[in-house]
């Protein structure tokens, strides 16, 4: 829509006697434009509040010491996998070299006999020959969560009472898997799941999508938790106990959910447990060959949280301090104030980058790309309020207000 057609729209709301006079247009005008810098002013200043104290928050979050187990019980490390992913062979290899003295069954399912990803777990028998590793082809389907089906037929094959669930793409550190079960044996913790970051392959896309994961969705997750507006549930790792699944009633409930992974952090606290969030990262693969691939993630990704938390959702907006600095220094005709506010929410952004990259170690690069992120990011957010349609790993689905998969039919 024309800058002019927008600027028209509020016009059709005033009195004809007011329109009538030539005189009042010009006031009428500046009014609109007074008003809209104004509101997006307050917006900005909001964001980059959100921005510093997301900031504090993130040193504080990772500043706690990870748990130490006090015994190292058995564990069973469930995978399901799909295709021939960048990295798996590395990803899968990362929870191979663990520093967990217990006993470790790796147990991996496909849903397809011919599926590529069976070539890289040969390749990891031949890596590390040490690890017992189970491999389950069953192609059966418990509903349209393909992923949530995949894992129930693994599900016989476990062996034992630990459980620490986690997707293909992740990877982690040597200290993962006994600092998971350390804060699982904390008092009435009936699941642990992680925060993780980005790890991109070569090219823009990946690098965008890194930038969602790291100085979005990182800051969104442990500022929601400190403030007690999050309770989140991440695929990246569940781990939990046979008794825990058990008690919630098995996961078949959860194969017609787009988001299964909060639905079973919902369970487990509905079931009097609680879900703790150690202090550390893994690794989530970013490997969007495209736009049109980041754009279907991305947009995946942003109508699931709608689904689940829609107010929360909403209220996201106004933690785009770099848009709405832009939009008041538009609205005011390049007024000083607004100028300073861009180059403030600027400032507050870097910072905010800074912090993160810091917190969970990662180098301090690509700066340049955090505005066309923002924009892009903005735009997105924008679209998952018009259509409840997604794309989840070549299949579209509409999804339902309560979170449910509803199978799109092809024309």
């Amino acid at each position: 829509m024309k800058r002019a057609a927008l600027l028209a729209m509020p016009f059709a709301l005033l009195p004809p006697a007011v329109l009538a006079s030539p005189g009042n247009v010009p006031h009428i005008v500046h009014v609109i434009h007074v008003g809209l810098s104004l509101f997006c002013a307050a917006a900005a200043v909001f964001g980059i509040i959100y921005m510093v104290a997301a900031g504090v928050l993130i040193r504080r979050f990772f500043a706690r010491a990870p748990a130490e187990p006090d015994s190292f019980p058995p564990v069973t490390i469930i995978k399901p996998l799909r295709g021939q992913e960048r990295m798996l062979l590395d990803n899968l290899s990362s929870f191979c070299r663990q520093d967990y003295p217990g006993p470790v069954q790796f147990l991996f399912g496909v849903q397809d006999s011919g599926d590529p990803a069976l070539e890289i777990l040969n390749q990891l028998r031949i890596v590390h020959p040490e690890a017992q590793i189970t491999v389950v082809s069953d192609s059966r389907s418990c509903g349209p969560n393909r992923k949530m089906s995949n894992i129930l037929n693994m599900l016989p094959q476990v062996l034992h009472d630990v459980l620490v669930f986690a997707d293909s793409d992740v990877g982690v550190e040597h200290g993962y898997l006994r600092h998971v079960v350390g804060e699982l044996q904390k008092p009435d913790v009936g699941l642990v799941t992680c925060l993780y970051r980005g790890q991109p392959a070569p090219g823009l896309w990946p690098r965008l999508s890194a930038m969602a994961t790291n100085y979005q969705f990182v800051p969104g997750v442990v500022t929601g938790l400190a403030l007690g507006l999050a309770r989140p549930c991440f695929g990246q790792t569940i781990a939990t106990r046979r008794a825990t699944v058990e008690r919630i009633g098995g996961f078949l409930q959860f194969a017609h959910h787009l988001a299964e992974d909060h639905a079973i952090g919902k369970a487990v606290r509905e079931a009097g447990e609680k879900v703790a969030i150690p202090p550390f990262v893994v690794t989530h693969a970013c490997v969007e060959a495209d736009a049109t691939e980041l754009l279907a993630h991305e947009l995946r990704w942003s109508r699931t949280i709608r689904t689940i938390d829609p107010i929360g959702h909403l209220g996201s907006v106004l933690t785009y301090p770099l848009i709405f600095s832009a939009l008041a220094a538009l609205a005011s005709g390049g007024a000083a104030w607004s100028l300073a506010l861009v180059l403030t929410a600027v400032l507050a952004r870097l910072l905010l980058k800074w912090q993160i990259d810091r917190a969970t170690c990662q180098p301090y690069r690509d700066a340049w790309l955090l505005p066309i992120w923002d924009l892009l990011s903005f735009c997105i957010f924008v679209a998952s309020f018009f259509s409840r349609r997604v794309v989840w790993r070549g299949f579209s689905f509409e999804v339902s207000g309560n979170g449910l998969l509803h199978p799109v039919k092809k024309d």
